[in-house]
């Protein structure tokens, strides 16, 4: 499940350019930093309490057809509960009507409003100029590029009536991509205890150790107060231990205890895996699109 865009930015995520070469060769890192950089993104150009599935249920409801919050859930990659969060947020806001749907009473079918409408296409406006700004560096054969990639990737898990709306949306398509590889990898990584922001971390402090957690925390594009936390929990699975800084006995530095190696290896080789089976893109399709998120996530 993804967190909503709103929690993501209060759990501490930062806009950060910096990307250790460790981090770059794992395509779900690159994908979260896209994810990450989008919902940042969007939070400057979306009402308060707007995130990019609100948008996107707005920009599905086209037509006078209605969707069942069930499949706008699917579609977005989020669960029932969020679903039902982000249609009572617009049904309070007066932009989607929710009724019953007629062929399952227990469940809801969503309709636009007349000013679902309008906001969807002032939300659009917005949402367009921010995704200029984030791919002014690509090429407009470089956009198309990885449009057609990341489509290619998210379309097999879209209702085909649902792809229309969706399919010129960076945001929402990079947004879907880290729904379901965030679901994938975390179900992979469960056997050795981990999970993908822990596995993140723990890469990361491999390549560099000892490393301060403010360093930690500059390298992931999280905050000092998330750090803590991803220290904290790598050090109760006793991966890692926290030493003083000889020479600043006010700073810790992270190092990682024996046997942390070992299960670093067997995530390594689930995280490899993963790469290797982005399903239906080849191998060299595959190395594109990381190549196209790196410069995603790292340039101005």
């Amino acid at each position: 499940m993804v967190h909503p865009d709103r929690d993501l930015v209060a759990e501490g995520v930062v806009d950060s350019r910096e990307l250790l070469p460790a981090l770059s060769e794992l395509l779900g890192h690159l994908v979260w930093r896209a994810h990450a950089r989008v919902a940042l993104a969007l939070a400057q150009e979306l009402p308060a309490g707007v995130d990019v599935h609100a948008y996107a249920v707005l920009l599905i409801l086209d037509s006078d057809v209605p969707h069942s919050q069930q499949e706008l859930a699917e579609a977005a990659g989020v669960s029932r509960t969020t679903m039902t969060r982000v249609a009572g947020d617009l049904s309070a806001r007066g932009l989607v009507e929710r009724v019953r749907s007629p062929a399952d009473r227990r469940s809801y079918a969503l309709t636009r409003t007349a000013a679902g409408a309008a906001a969807a296409h002032d939300w659009q406006r917005h949402v367009g100029a921010m995704q200029d700004r984030l791919t002014a560096p690509f090429s407009a054969d470089e956009q198309a590029e990885l449009l057609d990639l990341l489509l290619r990737v998210v379309a097999p898990g879209l209702p085909t009536a649902l792809l229309p709306a969706l399919r010129g949306s960076i945001g929402f398509l990079v947004s879907r991509l880290h729904a379901v590889m965030h679901r994938d990898f975390l179900a992979l990584l469960e056997p050795l205890g981990l999970e993908p922001r822990l596995f993140g971390a723990l890469t990361a402090i491999a390549s560099t150790e000892p490393v301060a957690q403010a360093e930690l925390a500059r390298l992931l594009g999280v905050s000092g107060a998330r750090v803590v936390q991803i220290a904290d929990a790598l050090e109760e699975h006793g991966l890692i231990e926290r030493r003083r800084d000889p020479a600043d006995r006010r700073t810790s530095l992270l190092h990682l205890r024996p046997g942390a190696d070992a299960v670093l290896a067997q995530a390594r080789t689930v995280a490899d895996a993963m790469n290797n089976r982005v399903a239906p893109l080849t191998a060299a399709e595959t190395r594109r699109l990381s190549a196209l998120l790196e410069r995603f996530v790292t340039t101005l």
